[in-house]
């Protein structure tokens, strides 16, 4: 063999080597009958992070919809303590007027008579000095703006 035909055969010898081993390698990649087969069960990356946005997109949703709620409540909470106090100043203004009534006439008198109010609703309690002005308490109390109801449970001074 000459120098030229030594030199010529090595790439070919290269080549054919090269194959042989790229062959094999892809030989060694192929699963066997024995290899189980890759689990396409497991989630891809991307799958897991659709999954983690729309589970934060339904925890939102909730706490939206819960904070909707308790804002809700809160406004009627809101109103109902409103009315509440907005009805004790009434009963308070009610119970001031009741009592300047009284106190001005001068067959009453405000320290002898009791004056309660709850919901514009006023109970008188207390000695009146007589069936006149017992009655003439009740008309001072309901000639008062605001008051719904007089319960006059004022009992006659007895003398002696």
């Amino acid at each position: 063999m000459t120098r030229d035909q030594h030199t010529s055969r090595r790439p070919t010898l290269s080549v054919a080597l090269l194959a042989l081993l790229v062959g094999a390698g892809l030989a060694a990649c192929q699963p066997s009958p024995e290899t189980p087969a890759p689990r396409t069960s497991e989630p891809t990356v991307g799958q897991k992070i659709d999954g983690a946005v729309a589970e934060a997109e339904k925890k939102g949703a909730e706490i939206k919809a819960d904070v909707k709620e308790a804002t809700a409540e809160m406004r009627a909470d809101t109103n109902k303590a409103t009315d509440a106090a907005g009805s004790a100043v009434k009963d308070a203004a009610i119970t001031a007027a009741v009592n300047a009534k009284l106190a001005a006439d001068p067959s009453l008198s405000a320290f002898r008579i009791n004056v309660d109010t709850a919901a514009g609703r006023v109970a008188l309690s207390g000695d009146a000095p007589d069936a006149s002005s017992r009655e003439r308490a009740s008309t001072l109390a309901r000639s008062v703006d605001g008051v719904v109801e007089v319960n006059n449970q004022l009992t006659l001074k007895s003398k002696g």
